[in-house]
């Protein structure tokens, strides 16, 4: 299912959307988000490899977005924090000889591609800055 990490990363953005022309200090994000600075500092560090923030050192430093929540979609964001959505299988192997667990993984593989398609394709829709309107 989707990780913490597309709820920070997406926490982080529509903070930073909100205050969308200052640099916000990561102890200002962390306490939003209600979180150690070094746990959100990794994430901005992400964010920022993937050109969505940019980050000035220093006094009056902090982070900003680096391109208009219009050109964010939330797609990009999930893919950043995850490369896809993954469900994983039970930690046994199934018994080869079995007609349901000689299949099972393949069945669950289209299955969870499936997912991740339908997820990428609802999130390509939905705009940082869409999101961002209802806070």
């Amino acid at each position: 299912m989707i990780s913490g990490k597309f709820a920070i990363s997406l926490h982080i953005l529509t903070l930073l959307t909100k205050f969308q022309h200052e640099y916000l200090s990561s102890d200002f994000i962390a306490s939003s988000l209600n979180l150690h600075p070094v746990l959100v500092r990794k994430e901005i560090i992400n964010l920022k490899n993937h050109q969505l923030v940019v980050s000035k050192e220093g006094k009056n430093g902090g982070t900003m977005l680096a391109k208009a929540p219009s050109q964010i979609n939330l797609d990009q964001v999930l893919k950043i924090t995850l490369e896809k959505v993954s469900f994983g299988y039970s930690k046994n192997h199934p018994n080869p000889n079995c007609p349901i667990g000689k299949k099972i993984n393949t069945q669950l593989d289209m299955l969870y591609t499936n997912l991740n398609n339908q997820i990428s394709s609802q999130l390509m829709t939905l705009t940082l800055e869409q999101f961002s309107k209802d806070f």
